[in-house]
């Protein structure tokens, strides 16, 4: 099997991870389909480095962290214009879900943390033990859990505005 074949191949299987990472930094369905194909493209340039010691998933993680932050930072720097059709109605307090309430200031209070904490969040909701999302961030596994801790006091205080706004 090719190299190709092989990126291909692996990409196919683990392309959950950089639409998670895309979902993550992005907000609008275009900039997720661009950074979708900058994270691609980063993967397959660096593919030929990859050299086995970590299962390629971690690998892949590395390259989409590293490759969103540096294409959000992009973004942030050129000026945003965007277009809305029409304005969304705000939902009724009747028909909504309390479950669902949570669930979604809880995403809204991770859509205030650093793009570093979003990562090591995302990465922990994934189940990754601090010692892999440590290598994956390039640092020790002591501070991701002090990172883990901080982060987690964060989203508890922002969710429960968030629900207090609504």
């Amino acid at each position: 099997m090719s190299s190709q074949d092989q990126f291909v191949s692996l990409l196919k299987t683990h392309q959950n991870i950089v639409h998670k990472v895309c979902n993550l930094y992005m907000d609008r369905h275009s900039e997720r389909e661009d950074l979708f194909q900058e994270i691609t493209l980063q993967a397959w340039k660096a593919f030929s480095s990859f050299r086995g010691d970590a299962k390629f998933s971690t690998w892949l993680y590395r390259v989409a962290l590293n490759t969103a932050i540096t294409f959000y930072r992009k973004e942030k720097r050129s000026p945003q214009i965007y277009i809305y059709d029409s304005v969304p109605e705000s939902a009724s307090e009747d028909g909504i879900d309390p479950i669902e309430m949570q669930l979604k200031a809880m995403y809204a209070a991770i859509g205030e943390l650093s793009k570093i904490d979003k990562a090591i969040v995302m990465l922990y909701l994934e189940d990754y033990p601090y010692q892999d999302i440590g290598e994956m961030m390039g640092i020790t596994a002591n501070n991701v859990a002090v990172k883990m801790n901080r982060i987690k006091t964060k989203l508890k205080d922002e969710a429960k505005k968030q629900l207090e706004q609504s």
